[in-house]
């Protein structure tokens, strides 16, 4: 494990693009801009307050990260392998999960936000005020761990068997990367695309989402299990 190094930046890139395809952040955002422009409000006031939402996802998710890279990185070597095998497993486990939900959506067990938490976050996009939309940024990025956690526990994992400035370099990198779809959603709209034909690219392309994020944590749960017992020596 000691000449373990940190994963290539392909690695970091690429499960952050496939994480980033999340439906969970990208339905609120719908919500919320529907709500600034059915209340008439100003394009520029809908890049402001869509800009904070996705802001606040942002820095929770970063400061998230850090936190558990910090302790992840804080424990002893030998600890840390069990802890690997762990998680690995537990990740090819919900991998499998969300394959399963590309063929059969909504039958057994499946992963996204808690039904007690839906109806919160309905509410909270609706108070479309500047504290309003950074609580609803916070909370979605909290509530929707369940929806998005995996790929990000993994490589947060991965980066802590090498923990140095190189580790939150990349984890920052991560995080952008996350939230770049967010991004291109508001600017379209602001643009003039219609959030009707934004709204059925998300439907149809669920399943496709799913798929992604499930083959993606198939393959980081084996990955990490590998470099925990010494198959692999990520540098």
């Amino acid at each position: 494990m000691t000449d373990i190094h940190l994963p290539t930046l392909g690695l970091v890139v690429g499960s952050a693009a496939i994480d980033s395809i999340n439906p969970c952040a990208i339905g609120v955002l719908i919500l919320m801009i529907s709500v600034i422009l059915g209340g008439h409000k100003s394009v520029a006031r809908m890049l402001f307050l869509g800009g904070l939402y996705i802001l606040s996802i942002y820095i929770t998710y970063l400061l998230a990260g850090i936190g558990l890279l910090f302790f992840l990185g804080s424990i002893p070597l030998f600890v840390t392998e069990y802890i690997s095998i762990t998680v690995g497993s537990i990740i090819v486990i919900l991998g499998l999960v969300e394959i399963k939900d590309y063929f059969w959506y909504g039958r057994g067990f499946s992963l996204g936000i808690p039904v007690r938490f839906v109806k919160k976050i309905h509410d909270l996009s609706k108070n479309v005020t500047v504290l309003g939309v950074i609580i609803t940024g916070a909370f979605v990025a909290g509530v929707e761990l369940p929806c998005t956690g995996a790929p990000y526990l993994a490589i947060i994992t991965i980066l802590s068997t090498n923990f140095n400035l190189a580790a939150l370099l990349m984890l920052v990198l991560y995080n952008i990367i996350f939230v770049l779809p967010l991004v291109a959603i508001l600017i379209l709209v602001a643009a003039g695309t219609k959030l009707p034909a934004i709204k059925m690219w998300k439907q149809e392309t669920r399943g496709f989402m799913r798929l992604a994020i499930g083959l993606l944590l198939v393959a980081l749960g084996w990955l990490l299990i590998l470099i925990a017992n010494g198959t692999i020596n990520f540098g």
